[in-house]
């Protein structure tokens, strides 16, 4: 076990997180693992991962989380050509991890696209909470995909692989997603979270205490540790994060 400072860099993998520390919970003594499958990193060898974890509030989106939805959206929108936010090396390099393993980017998108997608058609970010508005506009202004996992629902170690042939779960607010092939995350009861899609079992939601934040970078660590921090801030500011946690894991 490796019990990881802030922002370090990991080359064995291994991100620790004590359910004791994080879940406020001096009766669990599990420990929570983040790695990267070496199948994948075989595939997509710039797979890099940054995490964060927090206790948070998601309450209500405030006025100004709210502001800052709508400058991410005219920021998008106020572009020369807004289309070409679809071209950047991140939604490029996602795209090319998802054809290394064999998922059909076309057909199943990273997040980061699929929200820069709904802005570009004027459908705007969805509002579902503070966290989660959070982790959007993380995700957009990055162009990585981020997975949200509420720890009291995690169990074990959980590892970024390939999905396997007849794996499946519920999306949230989505049908049953065919998980062959995907970047996704899994814990000891199997996949919880997608670089697409995560599923209803981990979902972040109004009861939630302490979460698990994953930025996917199929391009190497560059600005991973930057956009943590940016994450580490909105949640301080509008979700009152505390008891951060983070590390950068390749």
């Amino acid at each position: 076990m490796v019990l990881a400072k802030p922002g370090k860099i990991l080359p064995a993998l291994l991100f620790a997180l004590s359910f004791d520390t994080l879940l406020l919970n001096p009766g669990k003594s599990l420990v929570n693992i983040v790695k990267i499958d070496p199948a994948l990193k075989a595939k997509c060898p710039r797979a890099a991962l940054g995490c964060v974890s927090a206790n948070v509030e998601a309450k209500e989106t405030s006025q100004a989380l709210e502001a800052l939805l709508q400058d991410c959206e005219h920021g998008t929108l106020k572009l020369p050509d807004p289309r070409a936010a679809l071209e950047s090396s991140a939604i490029l390099a996602t795209r090319s991890g998802y054809k290394a393993l064999g998922k059909d980017p076309a057909r199943y998108r990273g997040s980061a696209e699929a929200l820069l997608r709904r802005i570009i058609a004027c459908k705007g970010l969805p509002r579902i909470h503070a966290v989660v508005d959070i982790i959007n506009i993380v995700s957009v202004e990055s162009g990585l995909p981020v997975g949200l996992y509420d720890l009291a629902h995690v169990q074990g170690q959980v590892t970024f692989r390939a999905g396997r042939a007849g794996e499946t779960y519920k999306g949230i607010g989505k049908y049953d997603l065919n998980l062959e092939d995907l970047p996704l995350f899994a814990d000891d009861l199997g996949p919880h979270g997608s670089a697409t899609s995560d599923s209803e079992r981990t979902m972040v939601t109004p009861a939630t205490k302490c979460v698990l934040a994953i930025l996917v970078s199929f391009g190497g660590t560059e600005n991973l540790e930057r956009h943590c921090e940016r994450l580490q801030s909105l949640l301080t500011e509008h979700a009152s994060g505390t008891n951060f946690r983070h590390v950068i894991v390749e």
